[in-house]
């Protein structure tokens, strides 16, 4: 296991730097304390969600527990709301072009947003199964001009963040990557398939990760920066984000946190901010860039599936285009 980390001591300097973390609105989720983590350290943070209500709450709510705007420790970060709606790649596109025009720099993307436990649905011109297209796909290739532009910086550094699940380790083995029906599985007959196609979805994410990597690598030559960006995807491990959403939660919380890997959301989140802005992973670039991270922050080998070049080519290869036959 890696050494102990305190987040208070053990990340970069972040004031003036620019942060997205989706999927953040919910104060019982990783998401949320994760923003709280980076905004206490002086941190520009979107909250790029689909609920606006809940999302500014959520930004209330860190604004007055980390005294945002007044005298004293954390006062320097900045927290707001970005409408992002995963679910509708053209308003992702869009929402992800508004930011570029208003942002000059991008220094780190957490790709935390997910549907769990979703029945199989697909969008609404009939296509991706929209499990699979809230994943940060669209999003993060619209936003890869204003990251790279970002690591083009003297002393930059900047990172995307997947967040994987160990789920991934129990889809079946995988084929081939090579139509929009081997993204949309349905795991019919299977028990638990909204479960399984959870872990589907967490898988791809992985690979795409690989892709992306290999990707941005491949541009060094001619677009200066993107072979200096780091891309990771992480398990954040077992943390009781649900239990108070359960009827008798009294009952139930003592039970399930005995099972999770984490006291609370705000120590659970720790993998998640140490891949965001640990010291650790500026100052060993070449360990942590492409790798995938389990919830201890050890570089580990993610599954078969995860690991085949094959799978990660034929998925990049898809994905653009199913981008281009969008018009995206």
């Amino acid at each position: 296991m890696s050494p102990a980390f305190d987040p208070k001591k053990d990340l970069v300097e972040l004031k003036g730097k620019v942060i997205i973390v989706t999927g953040a609105n919910r104060q019982s989720g990783l998401g949320y304390s994760t923003v709280k983590h980076l905004v206490r350290e002086g941190a520009k943070v979107y909250i790029a969600a689909r609920n606006e209500q809940q999302s500014l709450e959520s930004i209330e709510k860190l604004k007055e527990d980390l005294r945002l705007g007044q005298d004293g420790p954390g006062s320097d970060g900045q927290v707001h709301f970005l409408k992002l709606d995963l679910g509708d790649p053209r308003n992702v596109k869009k929402v992800a072009e508004d930011f570029m025009a208003k942002e000059s720099r991008l220094d780190v993307l957490v790709n935390n947003a997910a549907m769990v436990m979703a029945p199989f649905e697909k969008t609404s011109d009939g296509s991706i199964s929209k499990v699979v297209v809230t994943n940060p796909f669209v999003f993060t290739q619209t936003l890869l001009p204003l990251l790279t532009k970002t690591a083009q910086e003297e002393d930059s550094d900047v990172r995307i963040i997947n967040i994987s699940s160990i789920t991934h380790y129990i889809v079946p083995s995988i084929k081939k990557l090579e139509t929009v029906e081997d993204l949309n599985q349905e795991f019919h007959g299977r028990p638990v398939a909204k479960f399984f196609r959870y872990a589907h979805t967490k898988l791809l994410i992985i690979i795409w990760a690989r892709a992306l990597h290999k990707h941005l690598n491949s541009l060094s030559s001619i677009t200066p920066g993107a072979s200096r960006i780091i891309v990771m995807s992480l398990n954040p491990g077992n943390v009781d984000t649900f239990s108070n959403r359960w009827p008798l939660p009294w009952l139930w919380r003592p039970l399930v946190r005995m099972l999770m890997t984490a006291p609370n959301v705000d120590i659970g989140v720790y993998p998640m901010v140490f891949a965001a802005a640990g010291k650790t992973v500026r100052e060993d670039r070449e360990k942590y860039t492409g790798a995938y991270m389990s919830e201890k922050r050890d570089v580990v080998d993610p599954s078969n599936n995860a690991r085949s070049d094959k799978l990660a080519e034929e998925l990049w290869t898809l994905l653009q285009k199913i981008m281009k036959d969008m018009a995206l």
